[in-house]
């Protein structure tokens, strides 16, 4: 439940933050009439998310042990990508998110078609809810525990749209840049984790040679080998002695930092070298944006007074950015 409440309530707060930006835009320019059509947009993308996960779901009932295999890794595989992506794209298009979004409410009234700004609100939540519904679908594929998987992330959304919710109307301030930094951190672990979930599906259906194939190193009697005489295509450990699979530390292990109890050299290496690359990339681009403090930048807290902005959801909204330049 933590893992995806985590990520509910990130990819839930990022949705809400851009339908807060487009909706106080719109009252800026006294278009409230055309609020529905953005409503309609941003449903018809739920619908779109909720679709994708009940056609993933049910339909791999229809597939064999193989085909379900496969497809689950490969899904897995876009979904680390995706996440990948995003992380690295947020930090270089949040601060000029609230100007693109506005941009595109122009060119929408501009337009002067329903559908226009209908568009505009489905493909700024579009992006958000696949890419959910995908990270959320490969966790519960790896946990095999749907039930709290999908509470967590219930309660993440709920909490996700009360805080865009008390944003837009300045009850609460929320320092966003620290915020998408910190759980940005966890997303690159948490796809590390999924990595190798794809790898174990994979290796399990033939299609990535490993422990459940013929290229798997054996011992005198048949069993594949564990540590180094394992390498490349064995186990690299198994310690499903001391942690049994199904135990709650096992799934807490693997929600958090993609531990199995049972792993073999290829995800291994996958996870150590995505978390090597990534990670570092993630770091560096941290030490990049961190501003260097200035005697003629800092304002005693005594001395400062308070801004007057146009909306306290604008206000709110502007803080998307990532990066600490954004940080309300």
């Amino acid at each position: 439940m933590l893992a995806t409440f985590l990520i509910g309530l990130r990819e839930g707060l990022e949705a809400a933050l851009v339908v807060g930006i487009l909706v106080a835009y719109l009252k800026r320019l006294d278009r409230k009439d055309v609020l529905p059509r953005l409503w309609t947009g941003v449903g018809a993308a739920i619908l779109l998310a909720l679709a994708i996960g009940a056609v993933l779901t049910f339909g791999a009932y229809a597939l064999t042990f193989q085909g379900q295999e496969i497809i689950g890794g490969t899904l897995s595989l876009v979904t680390v990508g995706m996440v990948t992506w995003m992380i690295f794209w947020m930090r270089k298009a949040g601060r000029t998110m609230k100007a693109t979004l506005q941009g595109g409410v122009d060119r929408a009234l501009e337009a002067g078609t329903v559908w226009a700004l209908v568009l505009v609100g489905f493909v700024s939540v579009a992006r958000e809810g696949v890419e959910t519904t995908l990270l959320l679908w490969s966790m519960v594929q790896s946990f095999g525990d749907a039930p709290s998987a999908i509470l967590g992330a219930a309660l993440g959304l709920v909490v996700a749209v009360l805080a865009g919710w008390l944003l837009a109307r300045g009850a609460v301030r929320l320092d966003l840049s620290r915020f998408f930094t910190w759980t940005g951190g966890f997303l690159v672990v948490i796809a590390a984790g999924v990595l190798a979930y794809a790898l174990s599906d994979l290796q399990e259906a033939g299609v990535v040679p490993g422990p459940f194939t013929a290229a798997a190193p054996l011992d005198a009697a048949g069993s594949v080998l564990v540590g180094w005489a394992g390498l490349p295509f064995g186990w690299a450990f198994d310690v499903t002695a001391v942690i049994r699979p199904d135990s709650a530390l096992a799934v807490l292990l693997q929600a958090t930092v993609g531990f199995m109890p049972r792993m073999s050299w290829l995800q291994v290496i996958a996870w150590v070298l995505y978390i090597a690359i990534v990670g570092t990339l993630f770091v560096r681009g941290l030490r990049r944006t961190t501003p260097r403090a200035t005697p003629s930048s800092s304002v005693p807290a005594s001395s400062a007074t308070p801004v007057t902005t146009e909306s306290a959801a604008t206000r709110a909204a502007s803080t998307v950015s990532p990066s600490p330049e954004g940080a309300s």
